[in-house]
């Protein structure tokens, strides 16, 4: 008979990067939380770029985002992480130049490998590539690639890449059309 054995379970991330983390969590928590919706955007982009993250001085981050390592964050020129958007980025998740990603979305790139005993670790990188707007309560897993000028409609949930300027939403996500975006209007 399979078992899953997980009180052998090993966190494989180091002690320091568990001290930054737990550094970076009060210095969010303390500084930047408090602070109403998008008001000091310069602040919160500086007390990111202190722990790491690579970010553009246009980028916007809502003080209610959370992210797990600013370290693994890289956001471009209008990038956007809306409020109560979860950045869970254990491995790097980078945001493209105009893209949005809005409020509540999940952004996981860590997971457990389901077929070994010990119930291991598992990362990947996320890419939102420029041009891309992410939907509301959207969930994106390890590993995807969102194409460049893609729609992911609300609530739909992501596991496989998306392609170039195309509209998908659903459970798992489904390509729903082509975006064309009319340049007369």
């Amino acid at each position: 008979m399979q078992k899953i054995d997980i009180s052998q379970y090993q966190n494989t991330l180091s002690k320091n990067h568990q001290i930054k983390r737990l550094l970076w969590d009060i210095v969010w928590c303390v500084l930047a939380r408090p602070l109403p919706r998008s008001i000091g955007r310069k602040w919160k982009l500086f007390l990111l770029r202190l722990f790491g993250a690579k970010v553009h001085k246009t980028a916007n981050v809502y003080s209610s985002v959370k992210i797990y390592a600013p370290w693994q964050l890289e956001m471009y020129e209008y990038a956007c992480l809306a409020p109560e958007v979860d950045c869970y980025n254990v491995a790097k998740i980078t945001i493209g130049a105009h893209a949005t990603v809005s409020q509540k979305t999940y952004l996981c790139s860590a997971s457990h490998d389901i077929n070994k005993k010990h119930f291991p670790l598992i990362t990947a990188p996320i890419t939102i590539n420029a041009h891309a707007w992410v939907g509301a309560s959207v969930f994106i897993g390890m590993g995807v690639t969102v194409g460049q000028g893609s729609v992911v409609g609300a609530t739909a949930s992501v596991y496989k890449n998306v392609a170039p300027w195309s509209v998908v939403g659903g459970n798992p996500a489904k390509f729903i059309k082509k975006r064309e975006i009319n340049q007369h209007e």
